[in-house]
This record gives structure tokens, C-alpha cells and sequence, in this order.
């Protein structure tokens, strides 16, 4: 599969794993709040999720 894979950090200060079609709805949805800040694209869903974890060890996104 050839889906690129991105990290979106959500209003609530969480970050999200979601896929380049669904980062798509995710601009949409944002509307005025402007567009989230976002990491990527990720070449799987494994390196995603690494990357993931690098971030909340930094304080850039906060643990589920």
C-alpha cells in the first residue's frame, strides 16, 4: 500500500495517525480555527506511530 501517513495534533493536544486522504477531512473540518499543526508525510503507519512517540517525549503532543 502506498498511502503516505501523517501525525495530526488535535484541539485537545493529542496527536492523531491518520492517512494523506484523511488529513484532507481533517483541513476541512478546522474551517477558521485554522489549519493543525501536523507532521509528515510517513512513508507506513509504523514509522507514524515511532515518530509519534518522539513527539510526546518531547512535550509536542500529549499521551492518549
Amino acid at each position: 500500500m502506498s498511502d503516505a501517513w501523517y501525525i495530526v495534533k488535535q484541539n485537545d493536544g493529542q496527536c492523531k495517525i491518520v492517512t494523506a486522504i484523511d488529513i484532507k477531512g481533517l483541513t476541512k473540518e478546522a474551517g477558521e480555527a485554522g489549519e493543525p499543526e501536523r507532521w509528515g508525510p510517513f512513508a507506513s503507519e509504523q514509522e507514524a506511530i515511532a515518530r509519534r512517540v518522539g513527539l510526546i517525549r518531547a512535550g509536542k503532543c500529549q499521551p492518549a
